[in-house]
Parts: structure tokens; C-alpha cells; sequence
């Protein structure tokens, strides 16, 4: 095992929910300035002057390459991504890289991308990630950097990881390990779930809240995941 702490939360969920919240007398409101922002941006189109206040982009609208209608609200409710302990297989200094998968390996291909925000919606550049994981057999490479790596998101607070589907090894569920630190801010350690593995039901250290979305997409899997980092803006 990892060793880490238990976190509460089961389930699979999705963790974004950025797509449409509740308000606070349980009705439904509209997409999110930050799901609106990020949209935008990975669309290619102009961000209104009146929505550069708070957030960023985010994926096209279900996937059908349209932008949700804008909205002037910035109201996500988003908490910070909880922690989670980051386990006995951690090594510092790893390569600076964003393609993990080296020449011979093994593995179904897997690309994770998302964006970086502080507690005001508003996209984190130059955020350091590390991440770390186990091969496609469930073994950590604790004499080399295979499958560690570390980046930086861009201006827009975006960034991608391309690796491969994490094996599973006794006690845990599938997982990936991730480090990310603002600049002159303090570190985040935490990890993050893949949807609808039965491990995640017995897995102590599972929280239902660090869930990517992920799909199929012909031989390979792509995951998004939006981190959000106690930085005041």
C-alpha cells in the first residue's frame, strides 16, 4: 500500500461539476463563468472585457465542439482540491517532461489534461505539477524516472500529461500521484481516480472528489481533470 491517510468519500461521481451547479435553494443554475472562460479559450474565440475578472476556459460544451452561452456570474462554490498523503514511491527532481511514455513501454496510452485555478476562478500560470505513477504491471520505478515527470501550466493555467493507464498492485485502486505548487505558495500533494473501477469501493485512501473524467477514444483513454489551489486572487 501507499500508506496514506484515509479520505472520506465514495462513490463514483464526477469531481468537476462545474458544468452545472445548485444554487443554495436547490435550483439549478447555469454553466459556471469559469466553465464559460475555459470554453472560450479552448475554442479559440474572444473572452468578453466584462468576464476577464475571474475565470479561464474549459473543455468544449459535452464534447459537440460548441461554447455555452456566457454568463456574468462567477459563483463555482469550488473548494480547494483536498490532499492526499503522497505514499512511500516519491523522489524528487524528476525530468522536466509532459510524455512520460519512453521507447518499449507497455500500456494502454492515456492523456490527462485540465487547468490549474486559484479560489477566484481565475486560471494559475506557471504552476509547477509533478507526477508520478505505477507501470502498466503496478510497479514504481524506484531506481529510475520512468512514468515521473514534471511541467508547468502555461499563461492560461493549462496543462497536459501523456502516459499510460496505471496498473493496479495489492490495497489500492488505479491511481495517478501529482505534486502542484503556485509560484510562492505552498505545496499541494494529492492523487488522482479513475471512474468506475471496482477497487475504488474498497480502496481506505479513495476520495470521490479527486475522480477524473475519462473515455475511450478508439485504443487509448483521455481524462480531464481541473485542480483548484487555496491561492487568493
Amino acid at each position: 500500500m501507499d500508506g496514506e491517510t484515509h479520505v472520506n468519500g465514495t462513490g463514483d461521481v464526477p469531481v468537476d461539476g462545474d458544468d452545472l451547479g445548485t444554487a443554495p435553494d436547490g435550483s439549478r443554475r447555469g454553466p459556471s463563468r469559469k466553465t464559460v472562460l475555459k470554453a472560450a479559450l479552448a475554442a479559440g474565440v474572444a473572452v468578453p472585457v466584462a468576464m476577464m475578472g475571474a475565470p479561464a476556459l474549459a473543455r468544449t460544451s459535452a464534447g459537440t465542439g460548441t461554447v455555452p452561452e456566457l454568463t456574468p456570474s462567477c459563483d463555482d462554490g469550488d473548494d480547494p482540491t483536498p490532499p492526499q498523503m503522497e505514499g512511500p514511491y516519491f523522489k524528487p527532481n524528476s525530468p522536466r517532461r509532459t510524455n512520460l511514455i519512453q521507447p518499449g513501454a507497455q500500456g494502454v496510452r492515456l492523456t490527462v489534461t485540465g487547468y490549474v485555478f486559484g479560489l477566484r476562478c481565475k486560471p494559475l500560470g506557471n504552476v509547477l505539477l509533478d507526477f508520478w505513477q505505477a507501470d502498466n504491471r503496478g510497479a514504481y520505478d524506484n531506481v529510475g524516472y520512468r512514468y515521473r515527470g514534471h511541467q508547468f501550466t502555461n499563461a492560461q493555467g493549462a496543462f497536459t500529461l501523456t502516459t499510460i493507464f496505471p496498473g493496479l498492485y495489492p490495497g489500492r485502486t488505479r491511481h495517478l500521484h501529482v505534486k502542484l505548487q503556485a509560484p510562492g505558495r505552498p505545496i499541494l500533494t494529492t492523487q488522482l481516480y479513475f471512474p468506475n473501477e471496482p477497487r475504488n469501493n474498497t480502496d481506505p485512501i479513495f476520495d470521490a472528489r479527486l475522480l477524473m473524467n475519462v473515455r475511450d477514444v478508439g485504443g487509448a483513454k483521455e481524462a480531464e481533470f481541473d485542480f483548484v489551489l487555496n491561492v487568493p486572487q
